[in-house]
């Protein structure tokens, strides 16, 4: 076994999770990191615009920012365990059907099982 396989046997930490494009990740974890991601952009939010009445529009620029690198990062992981590169990501530039691809490609089918050419099988190791 190569030891860039070996790199990735173990589970990623939340950093390599959120900012690396190298590896793989299960389903479990593109759910968790995905919704977890969303319901603190949901409260940022409401504290934002609901308590502290911010109505800026440069806010949302700056949040939504922030967010695409981690939610790529993730995104490519999730590719990469389907055994398919990061240029699948641009699936969701076909209108409707690409959306929906990627939501079900990444979302409810189950990754490579055993190694594939970006690191060994997480599932169930998470």
């Amino acid at each position: 076994m190569s030891t860039e396989t070996n790199r990735f046997a173990a589970p990623l930490t939340p950093g390599q999770i959120l900012f690396s494009f190298q590896g793989r990740i299960p389903r479990k974890t593109y759910w968790i990191w995905g919704v977890g991601a969303l319901l603190l952009v949901a409260i940022f939010f409401f504290i934002l615009l609901g308590i502290l009445g911010v109505k800026d529009q440069t806010t949302t620029y700056l949040v939504n920012a922030l967010l695409l690198w981690p939610s790529l990062a993730i995104t490519v992981k999730r590719w990469h365990d389907r055994d398919k590169s990061a240029w699948w990501l641009l699936i969701v530039l076909v209108p409707i059907i690409g959306a929906l691809w990627a939501f079900i490609e990444c979302g409810f089918l189950r990754g490579t099982t055993g190694p594939n050419r970006f690191g060994e099988d997480l599932t169930g190791k998470v």
